[in-house]
């Protein structure tokens, strides 16, 4: 074993796990953050976590996604995206009605996903994991729930939501 990533051992079997689960783990990520190069950000931290944890291989794609989006909501959290789109959107320069319609979609989106940070986690990660293409069996063995809860959970999830984004919809 190599400690190329710090004083701990690095996992032998990291490569062959990063190779088979990256495409997923960098797809949840971005699944929250809506950005491809924020993603494989977060999917970078989420692999350097993996090589130093004692994760069992056969859980290592469920343990991968749950690390993936907790890590995607905290940079969400963070407010640091906010910060630098709102710059971007202010520095713009004048507004055609094609760039427009691109704020409006993208302030909707940020909308969504500040809502979405504000849900209880378990929430927020129900949501994440599965719209973000996993099943109801796979999201149930990473989040410790029985396969037929998930509906129900995703549907709470959902109903929370819409209550967020109408409460604070009112609110502006």
């Amino acid at each position: 074993m190599s400690t190329a990533l710090g004083r701990r051992p690095v996992r032998a079997d990291l490569e062959q796990v990063f190779r088979a689960a990256y495409p997923r783990v960098v797809g949840v990520a971005a699944r929250v953050l809506g950005s491809r190069d924020e993603a494989e950000d977060v999917a970078q931290e989420v692999f350097l976590s993996f090589g130093r944890s004692s994760v069992p291989a056969g859980e290592a794609a469920g343990w991968l996604s749950v690390a993936a989006a907790h890590t995607a909501l905290n940079h969400l959290r963070s407010g640091r995206r906010r910060a630098s789109r709102e710059e971007a959107v202010a520095d713009g320069g004048a507004v055609s009605p094609d760039i427009a319609d691109a704020v409006v979609t993208l302030e909707e989106r940020r909308h969504v996903r500040a809502a979405l940070a504000r849900l209880p986690r378990g929430h927020a990660l129900a949501l994440v994991l599965r719209h973000s293409g996993l099943s109801y069996a796979e999201v149930a063995a990473a989040l410790e729930l029985s396969p037929g809860s998930v509906g129900t959970t995703v549907r709470r999830a959902e109903a929370a939501l819409r209550e967020e984004l109408n409460r604070h919809a009112s609110s502006d």
